[in-house]
């Protein structure tokens, strides 16, 4: 049972909340009581669809559509939600991309461009927010980041160094930014969203069979984890990755 009351009174931002992941942190937050700054890029139908399902729950959304990675843009929809919403008190870090190719394909562009969304877009999202949340004298971040952080992925060089340089700038702002503000990570592991397409179908059967939990994650899976994370039931965790993902990678 969600405790409707569990954020109310606090305004989130989720960063990629059109679809997928982003999507559910919406749903699940507004259904807690949040009201909900909604960043996107340029999906304009979806995050319309997300901003639909959570009025006709009785939520509240407002879209502002800026790439995470360019800062001041990012800054600009970080003030039209304050204005709109009031101060930021909560973030989700969840915009990300990913491709997955040979390193012989991976150019210094590319490579430049990966960091841009998945790297620079956290520390952009937490840089514009966290003064909000410094005057307040509470705030609550979680940063997505990946198991690919965790474990080689041949084919994902850039993706992986990025997410594991999210966990590593997790840690520093969750101690720099104590006691006030916690701020910890989630790490999926196979979730079933669009970014499943990008990789090879034939060893998608093989990966879940070797999931011991036999199955994909759910983007709900995933928000719940997140919405536990912002919440004062974790009022003692920060600096911490919880790996969601079936028990494909297991971490002390």
């Amino acid at each position: 049972m969600i405790d409707t009351s569990e954020f109310a009174g606090r305004v989130v931002m989720v960063t990629g909340g059109a679809r997928g992941i982003g999507r559910a942190c919406c749903l699940r937050l507004a259904a807690g009581g949040a009201r909900i700054a909604l960043n996107y890029v340029s999906n304009h139908a979806a995050a319309a669809e997300t901003k639909r399902m959570i009025e006709a729950d009785g939520g509240v959304c407002e879209l502002f559509p800026a790439d995470v990675g360019d800062q001041p843009a990012f800054a600009s929809a970080v003030q039209a939600a304050r204005s709109q919403l009031g101060p930021i008190s909560m973030l989700v870090a969840n915009a990300g991309t990913t491709h997955v190719r040979d390193h012989s394909e991976l150019d210094l562009d590319a490579w430049r461009e990966t960091m841009r969304v998945n790297l620079d877009g956290p520390f952009i999202a937490i840089q514009e927010t966290k003064l909000d949340m410094i005057s307040q004298g509470f705030g609550s971040i979680v940063c997505l980041s990946s198991i690919a952080a965790l474990r080689p992925r041949a084919r994902q060089i850039d993706y992986s160094a990025a997410k594991a340089g999210v966990v590593a700038m997790m840690r520093c702002f969750a101690e720099a930014l104590a006691p006030d503000i916690r701020v910890n990570a989630v790490a999926p592991g196979l979730v079933e969203t669009d970014m499943l397409d990008d990789l090879d179908q034939n060893i998608l059967p093989g990966r879940i069979a070797t999931t011991p939990l036999k199955r994909l994650g759910t983007p709900s899976d995933i928000a719940e984890t997140v919405a536990f994370l912002l919440s004062e039931r974790s009022s003692f965790i920060t600096g911490q990755t919880f790996v969601v993902s079936g028990g494909a990678v297991m971490t002390p």
